[in-house]
């Protein structure tokens, strides 16, 4: 696999190897070994799936707080999705800088979003499921999120799908990122 460094500080974009022939194809889809040798020393304990029916569907931008915060490797097995990594560290060399990067059933990327990033997505096409690992369980109690379009972060939402959004209550109710304090800093998660 290969794992590409993105403008976005310790973000990266995984391109697994794919080998097909005439009965289909096969994949390595995690490797410990391959992103320790570029920093990453993630241990998941937890896999997650979901499914959005309609193109549109937008969710996030969520995070864990500590001590659960959560680093994810994402990727979509069926459909077409915009992911977003947002930088929240406070002190971080790309605060507030923001990635977008097209998964697909298709391209087979995945994206490595680490622990101090808000994270999203929008699907581009309609029944899109999406796999993650996360190297930190599931605790509701320590949930976060930043309204979508805040515009202190400025995502481009609109360039994928023209303001047509189907949402979930929660996330469009947000705070917007200047009402909250972050909890991470750069070089202490």
């Amino acid at each position: 696999m290969d794992v590409i460094q993105t403008q976005v500080k310790d973000v990266y974009i995984i391109e697994p190897k794919v080998f097909g022939d005439n009965r289909g194809w096969f994949m390595e889809t995690y490797s410990a070994r391959v992103l320790r040798k570029y920093g990453v020393k993630t241990d998941f304990v937890q896999d997650n799936q979901s499914y959005s029916a309609p193109r549109g569907t937008l969710r996030g931008l969520h995070f864990q707080k500590p001590p659960m915060t959560q680093a994810k490797l994402v990727r979509c097995t069926h459909g077409t999705m915009m992911d977003i990594a947002v930088d929240i560290r406070k002190g971080s060399p790309t605060y507030k800088r923001w990635l977008a990067v097209e998964l697909s059933d298709k391209n087979k990327r995945q994206l490595y979003v680490p622990r101090g990033f808000a994270h999203g997505f929008v699907t581009l096409s309609n029944d899109v499921e999406v796999q993650y690992k996360a190297d930190n369980y599931y605790a509701p109690e320590t949930e976060g999120s930043i309204i979508y379009n805040d515009p202190d972060i400025g995502i481009t939402w609109d360039k994928w799908q023209q303001g047509r959004y189907t949402f979930s209550a929660k996330d469009k109710q947000a705070p917007l990122f200047k009402d909250f304090v972050t909890p991470f800093v750069y070089g202490e998660i």
